[in-house]
């Protein structure tokens, strides 16, 4: 197998986290480098940040990849005088490139949510709040019987008719059509003048709304008519399988302070650790998760009917609202630990889908903890707290 290039590398990490799921708040994709350079190792890590650069260097990767953007928000400078700056400058003298999957990696299935449900070990799971599945439309068309396979096979090789693993799908019937040819018609058909009738097959398939074009171009290349008659839908939308979030269920319910540790246990370890709320002797079946901050989701978790729900980066009073209003019990983990185990979920994939292209990386994974806490404080005070 030969070795691929940086540009082979990024096309495959966005066929498996598509930019199409990238909020629009986020910043995603190739940072820097070379997509004519050819990349041999890659190293997948959630933080663009200097230690994870001198693993890089040490095992002299090609591409960095990183859960994390390097520049959320932008920047009008990429000068060393700072933190981020000198992770650039590193970088492209080591020679190096920076790929970053975001929010498209936390929306895709499987992504980042999945690698943490598949930690805990839950089954049977489904987005916590779902994006909408592909937009669909439906086209429908009339052609002579004779000209309706050939009109078939043209509408699917732009891609109509393709459900699930199946492909040519379509619904067809039995009429007849009838048209009046015009002055100035040069009809495939008939005579100019005189109305025609034509024993016909409808023909209806659906397609992926980005499609649409292609469809109708292939439609009016192969039919017969100088002047096809077709029609076409808009389909209903309905909640698809990606999305942020997790919920599923444990193969065997237990107390949340037993979930708790299976949780602790599952997940990289910490200086700062976790925290749990809600009562330690709640059963815990259906199980919650999103990785990275997810206080935005709590009441989605408790409105999917979840026990407890995984996630970081909780406060205060956010916490103490959901729990006096009935919500569910929550293990909160940093926010590093609870998305490391997409990383090596992901290196499995690129390397998967290049060997499936016909070229090959070698794929690593960062064990070095980028959390930025690097130690707790436990009260040893009797005083009660004001």
């Amino acid at each position: 197998m030969e070795t691929p290039t940086l540009a082979q590398v990024v096309a495959a990490l966005e066929a498996l986290y598509p930019p199409a799921l990238v909020a629009d708040w986020d910043s995603v994709g190739l940072v820097c480098g070379d997509p004519t350079a050819r990349v041999t190792r890659v190293l997948f890590a959630i933080d663009p940040v200097e230690v994870v650069v001198d693993e890089a260097e040490r095992m002299r990767a090609d591409l960095l990849v990183t859960h994390h953007p390097l520049y959320l928000r932008g920047t009008s400078s990429v000068a060393a005088t700072s933190a981020k700056g000198r992770v650039v400058h590193r970088l492209i003298r080591a020679g190096i490139g920076l790929h970053v999957a975001h929010t498209n990696a936390d929306h895709a299935k499987p992504g980042v949510s999945d690698a943490l449900a598949g930690a805990l070990g839950l089954v049977d799971t489904r987005p916590l709040d779902p994006l909408p599945a592909p937009a669909l439309d439906k086209i429908v068309t009339f052609v002579p019987e004779a000209d309706a396979d050939k009109l078939l096979d043209a509408l699917a090789a732009a891609g109509a008719g393709e459900l699930g693993d199946y492909s040519r799908c379509a619904w067809t019937a039995s009429g007849v059509g009838t048209f009046l040819p015009g002055a100035g018609a040069r009809p495939a058909i008939g005579e100019v003048g005189e109305v025609t009738r034509v024993d016909e097959t409808r023909i209806e398939m659906v397609l992926s709304r980005r499609r649409r074009a292609e469809v109708v171009a292939a439609l009016r290349s192969a039919h017969p008519y100088e002047e096809p008659a077709f029609d076409l839908f808009e389909l209903a939308t309905w909640p698809g399988e990606s999305g942020t979030g997790r919920i599923g269920t444990l193969p065997s319910a237990m107390p949340l302070r037993d979930f708790a540790s299976v949780v602790g246990a599952a997940l990289p370890a910490t200086a700062a650790g976790g925290r749990v709320a809600g009562d330690p002797d709640r059963v815990v079946r259906t199980v919650a998760v999103c990785g990275g901050a997810g206080d935005a989701y709590l009441r989605h978790a408790t409105s999917s009917g979840a026990d407890v729900f995984v996630t970081a980066d909780l406060r205060h009073h956010i916490v103490s609202e959901h729990l006096a209003d009935g919500g569910c019990a929550i293990v909160e983990m940093p926010h590093w630990a609870t998305e490391w185990p997409w990383l090596p979920v992901a290196a499995a994939q690129l390397a998967a889908e290049l060997q499936r292209l016909g070229t090959t990386v070698s794929t690593d994974v960062s064990l070095t903890p980028t959390d930025p806490w690097s130690g707790r404080v436990d009260s040893t005070s009797r005083k009660e707290a004001h």
